[in-house]
Formats: C-alpha cells, structure tokens, sequence
C-alpha cells in the first residue's frame, strides 16, 4: 500500500529506542523555545507526529513539552505549527477539560481546540467550558475576522455528539440568535478594498447591493442564494445557520408552545399583519408574500419564532430557485437549495401540523415545475418524501407524484449514482409506508433494480435489505425472473447508454467501441429484436413474468457477457437471490410454491452464459429447492410430470449436475405416502423406472467409453433414491438389487479407474454393498432409508427407548447375525 521509502520510515518511527526518544523530545522543546522557528522546527514536529501516529499504541510525552505545544497551539505563531501542533495534541491523552478552560477568541485557534476536544472528550462536562465558550461569543458582538463566524459550524458538530449538553435557556438563546441571522441579515455587499493606483493607497468601495442569480438586485431579504462579492459577517452567520438549520430542527425542535397555542398566535399574527404599518426598507410591489413581518411573531416562544423564520427562509428559497441563473455552477445551488429546503420545511410540518396548509402550495407549485425536467430529479425525492407525510392530512392526491418518481426517474437517470443512493435510502426509509400506500411501489422493482444493474457494487447492501418489501404474491415469480435476467438487464443498459451517445450515422465512432459491442449495438437498433429490449427495459411490472425468446436475448448479448458491469452484476444474483429465497418461503400460497418449482426447473439451465454464474445460481437452487419441498412436500406430486420430464433427460446431468442431484435427492426424501396420501404405487413405479433407466445410461460400461463427467456422488445419490423408493414399493426392490450388484464391476472399469481416486470408486462400492445389505430386510430398510416425518423431532434423540442411535444399534445387531448369509 506504501512506497518502499514510506515503509521504511514508517518502522523506524515503530522502532525507535527509548532512550533516542527522550533525547528527541528535548530536541522537540528547545527548538519549541527558539526564536527562530523555522524548517528544522516544522521537520521536527513533523517526525513527531509519525513516532506518535506509526504506532496504536499510545505514547506518553514529557508534560513541560504538552505544556509547549498547547501554548504554540494558542498562540499567534504560522498555521503550519499550529496545525502540526494540533495533531501531535491529537495522538496522546491530555486534560481535555483544562485545555478547553483557556480559549482564546481567535478563530483558527478554537477550530484546533475544539478538534482535539472532541476527539478525546469522554462525556460532555470534558468540553462544557468550550460550550460555555462558544455561547458567549455568541451573546457578544466581535470585531470582523475573530471566531463569530466559525462558531455554529463547531457547535454543530458538537449538538451531533452531545444532543444534550444544552440547557433550555442556551437553546433558547441559540435559537433567537440563529432567528436574527436567518431573517435580518444586511443587505449589502461587504466592503471591499481596492488598489487606488501607483499614486494613490487604497480605498474602500462603497457597498454595493446583493444580487439574485438571475442578475436582478435582491429585492428581499438575504438568504444563500443572493451573490455578491464579499459577504459581512451577518451574511456568513446566515449562511451558517441554513446550512445547521436541519440539524438543529431535528434535535431540539421538540417542544415549546403546543400546537393549539402555535395556532392560536398564528391567526393573531395574521389579523394584526392586516392592519400594520408599511415600514418595510424596500417597496411593497418588490416585497414577497414570505417576508411580511408583523410585531406580534415576537409573542412566538424562541422555538416557535425559529420555526417561524425557518420557514419563510425556506419559502423564500423556492421562489429564488425559479429564476433563471447565469452560471451553471448556480444552478447546482439552486437544486441543493430546493432539497434543503423542502426537508427542512418536512419537519417544521411535522413538528407543527398547522404549516402543512401553508406548505402544500409551495410544495405543489414546485412540483409542477420541476416534474418534467429530469435534471432535477433529486429534488423530486424529498418532494415525494413530503406528499408520503402529509399529504393525508391535507387530502391531496399523491398518485402522480409517486408515478412520476418511481416510473421516470429511474428510468432516464439509472447512471447518476448520487440520485440512485438517495432514491434507494428513500425507499429504505419509508418501505412499510411504500407498501401500504403507493399502489405501483411493489410493481416498480423492474425500474429500480436498473439503479443495482448499473451501480451493483455499490448498491448491493441496500437491495440486500430493500428487496423483501418489494414481495408480492402476484409479482413474486417475475421478480424472480428478473433478478435472474439483472446481467441482461445490466448489458442492455449500456448499450441504450451508448446508443444515446452515438448516432447510428456516425460508423466512424460506432466502431470505436470494439467490434462486439458494435454488433450488439447494431442488434439493439434492429426492429426485429425491438420487443426483446423493450421487454427488459419495462419500467413497471405485470406485461409477464417472463419471455418466450430468452435464449435469443442471451445470444444477442452474448458479446457483452465480459464487460466488467455485466461481470460484477452477475456476481450480485446469489446473493440476492438468497434473500428472496429465505422471504418467499415465508408466503403461505401453494399455487406460487408450484409455480417457483417451475421456474427452479426451467431456469436452472437458462441463464445468462457468464463465466461462473450459471454455477452459483444452481447452487443457489439447490439450496433453496430441499427448504422448498421440505416446508411443501407436496410439490412433489403436483408437480410429477415436470420432475420426470427433468430427471429423466441425462442431459441435465452434464448441464446442470449439482441442481439435478439435488432434484434426485429431493425425490427420493419426499415422494412417499406419509407427506403426501395422494403418492400411488403407479408413481413411485413412473419416477423408480425414469431414475434407473439414467443410471444404467451413464454407468454402462463400454471399451471405447469415455471416462465419466460426472461426480461419484450424483451415482451414490442415484443409487440411494432408488433404494428409497424401492422400499415404498417392495416390488422394486429385486431389480434394484440387482442393479446394485453390478456396481462394481462399473466402479473397478478402466474409463472409471482412469478418472476417479480409489476412494470414489470405494465409496460407490461400499454404497451399494450397504444399501443391498438393507434391502435384504424390508421393513428394516424402509425404516433407516426412509424415516418418519417426525424423526428430526427432539424426542427421537432424547428419549432412550426411541432414539434414532438405539434403533441403529439394533439394526446393526441383526445384519452382524445375519452376515453369513450376507454377500461379501
């Protein structure tokens, strides 16, 4: 991860001696104590800081030199001392108390301080005197330049660690304050000086007024989005305080006056505005509805006042973000405003419902704006997010709104991954509401999973938890079909990427992207497969669960199959499909655990060709199809005709090996009258005769033979099946005697010796040895090969009379006696 050099460095800090640390540490002060601290101070400091940082153990420093390095922290020497100083400070345990006890007012230096503070402070009395510190800077007016305007963002920081280290009182002075700088900031530029030329010193320039981003001059009160080119210290202070407003709201905007009084000052506040003097400092035809201030918003408790003010601020914003801004950089701000200020004006309304009436018209005056225009698709999220919250109680219609975010943002902006976190944390955080209020929530999965095609490694832990709530019963097979179909989705979705990008027209650049993308391409402009793409690109669920030409899809994108976003997709799918697997289960339908049986059966061999993934899927399958047919044996039955069908077809077994082993395991557990009374003797027959006749296929032993493909363990679970089954129908069981008589002669045969160890051929041998010795005693057989329901029960294991270990006892005692009769 380091340079060789660095690694050097690194352990010689590590390994320093003690006594060349002490003699460096007095090095370290004298050069502390010097006049002159210049590069051999910095360079000393610096090595310092590497000794103490190389190492997770903590180091102790002499306390005279802790004692240097907090003065030269609090002093007015070069930054670069004090920064050094700072994280030497930052390495060892000191006195956080006593260290917050002596603060200057000088702003760098409070930054440094509070920095230490709060990352060694062990409870809030430790870096209550800096609290008290910054307070009172707060309650007093500083010259320009000192720590005023840094103070709310370490406070902020401080409020997040320590929500209660305020008192009443303090959150109330806090609030009045951040009341002041939000609605009354000045609104003139900051004076700024100029050159006055070579003859001349320089001068002072008038102040000059504020502008809106559109070029006009502020005709309102300040807020960030009004531009100049120097700011005064009320204008940052206000800046500052927007930015900490959402914080601060959610920490502390919990109590005061109760709603009924809230509303009750509200409607005296609007009926003393009507009849109040004009002594606004602008025109009244330039004055917005939100900045009408009256007397009687003073009769607000601090809480509600910020509240209040907070809002306007908010309403204020939104109306800004309509203008038309000069630079594209503004209108980034513009967005990040409008999503500020919508959150912010979420919680006031949650806080206080009577602003929801006041709220909507804004909200739905925005939305109507922004709605149509996919670069502000982010904006739409906490838009949704306040139609989610309140649009019951002011019976508003949220149907289009959610038609809008869950049908078109996906769908044109799946390659933004900042919108696709968001909308993803979005549906995290309101899935149970989603679920019973959003009627196209569940059927929207096909959009959504494009943001984890697109962005799978990075999205993966939120689907992980997402996708349960997006399980229904009437979309539970297509969701399962398109989890399986997400590689395809993923290439076709970097083709209609590029296709966006480059005209058919243009062959020149076409042919840029490589020879199989450029086919792929052509493939995805052709009418013919129009269908195809249009399938799997769908924004919304119930067109069908799947399509009958899959396996042309997979051969049209067979040359996208190793591009590295179809690559790290597809090693999403297990994963997955695990947790739809383990949610599924838990649905009581038998008419979907039928279906998913097909689907287990089909799709085991129609997959995406890439490297490795057909491997995991059916591993996958296999683990969840014993869960399946335990939990629903049934299955088995109902679903007969497609098992045979599957089992019977040996080339299954050189596709799909581990999967069809499972399918035989499976059959041979659960085909039986005591799970299900509708198993005949004739069925039992139909799946003992499709099994043997597979088994004889591959185990025939021929000169010119190739040596097997296939593992021991699909023959031994062939050959257990068969003896299970033989036991549910003791008919069979001559026949597969004798088959397993002949295993031998297959396990000891060239193409097999060539191919397996002496231990698989050993195993096979040994299997059909122990399973003909079973036969031998039917009822015997029946028992061991094929227990009762119940024989997982605890009382099979802890009752001595009926235990599994005592029965297998007996059993062993009869074979010992009947041995000589028992063929070697």
């Amino acid at each position: 991860m380091y340079s060789a050099a660095t690694e050097s460095l690194i352990k010689q800090a590590r390994e320093i001696k003690e006594d060349e640390l002490q003699k460096f540490y007095g090095r370290v002060f004298k050069l502390l104590h010097s006049k002159d601290q210049g590069g051999d101070t910095v360079d000393s400091l610096q090595r310092l800081h590497l000794i103490l940082s190389a190492t997770k153990y903590s180091r102790e420093l002499p306390s005279d030199l802790v004692m240097k390095l907090q003065t030269v922290l609090c002093s007015s020497c070069p930054e670069q001392l004090q920064v050094l100083s700072c994280s030497i400070l930052r390495e060892i345990f000191l006195s956080v108390h006593s260290l917050c006890s002596n603060v200057s007012q000088d702003s760098r230096t409070i930054s440094y301080v509070a920095s230490i503070a709060l990352s060694q402070a062990g409870n809030k009395e430790e870096v209550m005197p800096l609290c008290h510190h910054l307070l009172k800077s707060l309650e007093s007016r500083l010259s320009e330049g000192q720590m005023s305007k840094h103070t709310l963002p370490i406070l902020s920081k401080m409020i997040s660690v320590y929500p209660d280290i305020l008192t009443d009182d303090q959150v109330n002075l806090v609030s009045r304050k951040m009341v002041d700088w939000l609605r009354y900031a000045s609104m003139q530029q900051g004076a700024s000086v100029s050159s006055g030329g070579f003859f001349s010193g320089p001068r002072t320039r008038q102040p000059a007024p504020l502008m809106e981003l559109d070029g006009v001059v502020t005709g309102d009160f300040f807020t960030v989005l009004c531009v100049g080119q120097s700011y005064t210290e009320d204008q940052w202070m206000n800046m500052y305080a927007f930015s900490m407003i959402r914080s601060w709201l959610l920490t502390y905007d919990t109590g005061g006056t109760s709603n009924a009084e809230s509303a009750l000052l509200k409607r005296t506040h609007v009926i003393q505005s009507q009849h109040q003097d004009d002594r606004s400092e602008v025109d009244s035809s330039v004055m917005s509805m939100v900045s009408a201030t009256s007397s009687s918003s003073r009769l607000l408790p601090p809480k509600e006042r910020l509240r209040e003010k907070t809002f306007e601020y908010c309403q204020r914003l939104i109306e800004q973000s309509d203008r038309k801004a000069l630079k594209k950089t503004d209108t980034e701000l513009q967005k990040a405003c409008i999503v500020e200020s919508v959150s912010i004006m979420d919680i006031i309304c949650g806080e206080d419902p009577s602003y929801v009436y006041r709220a909507f018209p804004c909200i739905k005056a925005l939305y109507g704006r922004l709605n149509g225009d996919l670069a502000y698709s982010r904006t739409l999220i906490p838009i949704a997010q306040f139609y989610l919250n309140h649009s019951e109680m002011a019976a508003v219609d949220s149907e289009a709104v959610f038609r809008q975010l869950f049908g078109h943002c996906p769908t044109g902006q799946f390659n933004e991954p900042m919108l696709a976190f968001e909308f993803i944390q979005f549906c995290l955080l309101n899935a149970s509401t989603l679920q019973a209020r959003v009627t196209n929530y569940r059927h929207s999965f096909p959009n959504l999973l494009k943001f984890l095609a697109w962005n799978s490694p990075g999205l993966i832990s939120e689907f992980v938890e997402l996708l349960p709530s997006l399980l229904a019963p009437d979309t539970a097979i297509e969701l399962l079909h398109t989890i399986l179909d997400l590689p395809c989705l993923a290439a076709a979705l970097d083709l209609q990427h590029r296709s966006a990008c480059y005209q058919a027209s243009d062959r020149t650049l076409w042919d840029q992207q490589g020879v199989k993308v450029a086919a792929c391409l052509d493939a995805f402009r052709q009418p013919f497969y129009r269908g195809l793409f249009l399938y799997i690109l769908r924004p919304e669920a119930g067109t069908g669960d799947t399509i009958d030409r899959l396996r042309m899809l997979h051969e049209i994108l067979a040359d996208m199959a190793d591009s590295p976003r179809v690559v790290r997709c597809a090693q999403v799918i297990p994963v997955l499909l695990h947790v739809y697997f383990n949610t599924v289960t838990q649905i009581s339908d038998e008419k979907l655990m039928n279906q998913l049986m097909l689907v287990l059966l089909e799709r085991s061999g129609l997959l995406y060709n890439i490297r490795t993934f057909h491997a995991e899927v059916q591993r996958v399958f296999s683990t969840h199809l014993q869960t399946l047919c335990k939990l629903h044996p049934s299955l088995i039955v109902d679903q007969s005709r497609e098992l045979l069908d599957f089992v019977g077809s040996p080339s299954n077994i050189y596709s799909k090996e581990d999967f069809y082993t499972h399918v035989v395991w499976v059959i041979g557990e659960y085909l039986s009258v005591s799970y299900d009374t509708r198993c005949s003797v004739e069925l039992i027959t139909s799946f003992f005769e499709s099994l043997e006749a597979v088994l004889f296929e591959i185990t025939q032993v021929r000169q010119s033979a190739s040596p097997p493909s296939f593992s021991p363990r699909l023959i031994t679970v062939l050959m257990t099946t068969l003896a299970k089954l033989a036991t549910r129908s003791q008919d069979l069981i001559p026949r597969v005697s004798l088959f397993l008589s002949k295993m031998r002669l297959f396990a000891r045969s060239a193409p097999v010796t060539a191919c397996y160890s002496e231990e698989d051929s050993e195993e096979i041998i040994t299997r059909a040895h122990e399973l003909i010795n079973l036969l031998k005693l039917p009822n015997v057989a029946q028992f061991v090969l094929a227990p009762s329901a119940g024989g997982d029960g605890p009382r099979w294991h802890r009752d001595t009379n009926t235990s599994l270990p005592q029965s297998m006892r007996t059993i062993s005692t009869l074979l010992h006696r009947h041995s000589s009769v028992l063929p070697t």
